[in-house]
């Protein structure tokens, strides 16, 4: 009985003993527990198990490779929980040593991650900080850093070994390249210093925050392998998934080496990726453009030049920036010279011209922040045609008719059989023409009750398509793809049969008869510009007031601007908008100044250049649509017509006040022009700051008495603090060399337009004239609600 007892008893200690060291922790390791094999399971953990350090599989499938990491503890494998990695892998029989001589050596390699500290063991802190000694990971990051860890003097490579992120502020294609050199494509004014956990990055001379500041959260700051720095917060809840918070490039064609030599990186499924293509002239080399581009046609002595709009270039030579008087010269002075593979020019007035020298262009880029036109030298005999056009192109905007009549016939004798056929013809004619109005009389009563039920009698002569109410229902299919609401009406996204996308608004509360209705949609139809919407129809049936406008597929300012919450569109939500403006690219400061001149531009063509008087009555971001050259469209113009003022009142008051609409809507004073003056300054102030006017910033003033422009006047005139104003966004990019000037005279333009009294607001024409920098700005008076008094 005490042999079984003691046989037990003994087999119970070898089995806990065996499983213990399967699965033993550590909070330190000595040279008492070297070496340490990967088959023996250890683990090393910080004090408050935040952290994980040991030998890390190298990949999913691999059984015998392994690095030395650290890692999140509460992170599945399946989620990366990596934070750092030994550069070089071992194999099963490899091991992390501690010498006799206090060295650490990651032997079965050649790497030595200690020689010198005199170090006894090896510890984990609780920031996921590896320390032996004198030696720290946080001192030797990878592609990683982590919350508390000081960034000012570490360099982070991207896991391929492309990327690299330098002096805390650079990111650069190679690995000797400096800050610098022509391989550097981000760096920031202020150097990187550190991250805490609630999602604030602390820089040299100021901060930021990331999307969900203020939830404490598991973060990493890591260089991606498509060589893009992100800040990722981890989300148990969202299926242990990391989610990005923050990035330093939205357009991912500013980072260099996407494409090969020659070849043009263009951005894809909302900035998110990147495809290459080869610009005119141009051919892929064997494994496509992202391998590189090749003439087509070898150069010659005589050359041309093929425009790319929105392109930028470097070469594998230099860039020899220079002042021409005018783009003969520029082009000319490119064409001489043989080591001139294209030049850039801008056509603002300044002469600058940027000849390209070298064998090859390099880091080819489209970018609708793009300020020059991009001129490629190509043999004379290339006849094919631009395949990059933008804003700057020639439109054509109607289309030519080529008429040609045929010979006369051969003089012939027989003029009296010709003469005879004529007046025979003659005659069948007449009596068919005269058969043919009796006919029509007898049945005149019977074509006229027709054409009174259809409207026909009505419709003016040389106006828009007239769309039938099953073709738009067949186009919409059955009207279920909404894209949008206003105060008009729905709009719906339709094709029809010619497979040209267009935008169905379906109009409500539209007052007066057909007759009316038609001879506004007529005027509206014959409103042509470059930063109008096109009216393409309407339909008039069954009680319905529907007109067709061409699709812009951009979108409306507001959701490129603005942070949004989710809107229910027949019981789902809409796409395009979520809990932030995440997913649509933010427009840079040069971008906002030419929509904020097309938007001014169109109200002006509408105010003055139109052959009838046109007000809008409703100009908001809403209204504002971008193309996909980022061209501003006013839509809605001309519809106030078929509202009456108090339906708009009423309307505005829904929306709050102040809000877009003038002070004159809700007094006894007359709608004038002046009333979309001071719309536009509402909407010029919000390209600027980025936020609603009716959000309330900080403030010492009550919610009550606060006014937005009065807010922003007393930053630009009496604080001197414009950085204030500016958006928050894309702040960190304002330089006040470059923007300053325009930004001033977008900010005192909207001071102008939203003064209280109409006639003390300046017309669209001269609001624009503001803008271009052709009308002396005087310092305006400080804009007051009308009920609130001036302070």
């Amino acid at each position: 009985m005490s042999l079984c007892i003691f046989f037990f008893f003994h087999l119970f200690l070898l089995l806990f003993l065996s499983n213990a060291q399967q699965n033993q922790q550590l909070s330190s390791f000595n040279i008492s527990l070297s070496p340490w094999l990967p088959s023996q399971n250890r683990t090393l953990h910080s004090p408050n198990s935040k952290f994980t350090a040991g030998f890390f599989p190298a990949s999913p499938t691999s059984q015998n490779l392994f690095t030395f990491s650290v890692w999140f503890s509460r992170v599945p494998r399946t989620a990366n929980p990596l934070v750092w990695s030994a550069k070089t892998q071992v194999n099963s029989s490899g091991s992390l040593v501690i010498t006799s001589k206090g060295e650490l050596l990651l032997q079965g390699s050649t790497v030595n991650l200690n020689s010198s500290s005199n170090s006894s063991q090896l510890v984990l802190q609780d920031n996921g900080n590896l320390v032996f000694g004198s030696w720290e990971s946080f001192d030797n990051p990878t592609n990683t850093i982590l919350p508390a860890q000081n960034i000012t003097h570490v360099r982070l490579r991207s896991n391929n070994g492309k990327f690299k992120f330098i002096a805390a502020q650079c990111l650069v294609l190679n690995e000797n390249s400096t800050c610098d050199s022509n391989d550097q494509y981000y760096k920031i004014q202020s150097p990187f210093r550190s991250m805490d956990d609630d999602g604030k990055m602390t820089m040299e001379s100021n901060s930021f925050l990331t999307s969900d500041y203020g939830d404490p959260r598991l973060r990493k700051l890591v260089l991606d392998d498509d060589g893009n720095l992100r800040i990722y917060s981890f989300y148990p809840e969202q299926g242990n998934k990391w989610v990005e918070v923050w990035r330093g490039i939205w357009e991912m064609c500013k980072i260099k080496g996407k494409c090969g030599a020659n070849a043009i990186c263009m951005p894809r499924e909302e900035y998110n990726s990147t495809s290459c293509l080869c610009p005119s002239g141009f051919k892929p080399v064997q494994g496509g453009a992202e391998k590189g581009c090749t003439l087509k046609i070898p150069l010659s002595r005589n050359t041309i030049f093929i425009r790319l709009d929105y392109i930028n270039y470097t070469s594998d030579g230099t860039v020899n920036q220079t002042n021409a008087d005018n783009f003969t010269i520029c082009e000319s002075t490119c064409r001489r010279d043989p080591k001139c593979l294209g030049f850039g020019f801008k056509y603002d007035g300044s002469g600058y011209c940027a000849r390209v020298l070298g064998t090859q262009l390099r880091y080819g880029l489209w970018s609708p922040g793009s300020e020059t036109a991009m001129f490629v030298k190509v043999d004379q005999s290339e006849s094919e045609a631009s395949n990059f056009i933008g804003l700057t192109q020639v439109m054509q905007t109607s289309c030519p008719v080529n008429i040609s009549l045929p010979p006369p016939p051969k003089d012939s004798n027989t003029t009296a059989r010709n003469i005879a056929i004529i007046c025979t013809l003659f005659a069948a004619e007449l009596i068919a023409g005269v058969a043919f109005f009796w006919s029509f009389l007898k049945r005149y009563i019977k074509y006229r009750d027709m054409a009174t039920t259809l409207g026909l009698e009505l419709l003016p002569a040389g106006g828009p398509k007239r769309f039938s109410y099953a073709e738009l229902k067949a186009a919409t299919n059955d009207f279920s793809n909404l894209i949008g609401r206003g105060g008009f009406g729905d709009v719906y996204k339709g094709v029809l049969a010619d497979n040209r996308v267009v935008a169905v608004k379906c109009l409500k509360n539209v007052t007066g008869g057909d007759a009316e209705f038609w001879a506004e949609v007529t005027i509206i139809a014959r409103m042509h510009h470059l930063n109008l919407v096109r009216l393409w129809g309407f339909c008039a049936e069954k009680g319905q007031r529907i007109l067709i406008y061409e699709y812009i597929p951009g979108g409306s300012l507001d959701k490129y601007l603005f942070r949004h919450r989710s809107v229910k569109l027949n019981g789902e939500t809409d796409p395009d908008v979520g809990p932030t403006s995440q997913g649509k690219p933010a427009l840079d400061w040069h971008m906002r100044y030419r929509i904020a001149m097309g938007v001014a531009r169109a109200i002006a063509y509408l105010h003055e250049e139109c052959l009838e008087w046109v007000l809008h009555c409703d100009i908001k971001p809403e209204n504002i649509l971008l193309g996909d050259d980022f061209c501003p469209k006013i839509s809605d113009f001309g519809l106030a017509k078929l509202r009456k003022k108090e339906d708009m009142v009423t309307m505005s008051k829904r929306r709050g006040t102040p809000g877009y609409m003038a002070p004159e809507w809700i007094t006894a004073d007359p709608i004038t022009s002046k009333a979309d003056v001071f719309s536009f300054g509402m909407v010029l102030l919000e390209l600027v700051s980025g936020v609603r006017n009716f959000e309330i910033h900080s403030s010492e003033v009550k919610s009550e008495e606060w006014y937005f422009p009065g807010w922003a006047f007393d930053k630009m005139f009496k604080e001197m603090r414009l950085d204030d104003i500016l958006d928050s966004k894309i702040k960190e990019v304002y330089d006040s060399r470059v923007h300053f000037e325009f930004v001033n005279r977008m900010v005192m333009t909207a001071m102008w337009c939203l003064q209280e009294r109409p006639e003390m607001r300046p017309t669209m024409g001269k609001v624009a004239k503001m803008l271009e920098g052709t009308a002396e700005i005087t310092e305006p008076k400080k804009p007051t609600v009308f009920f609130l008094g001036e302070e």
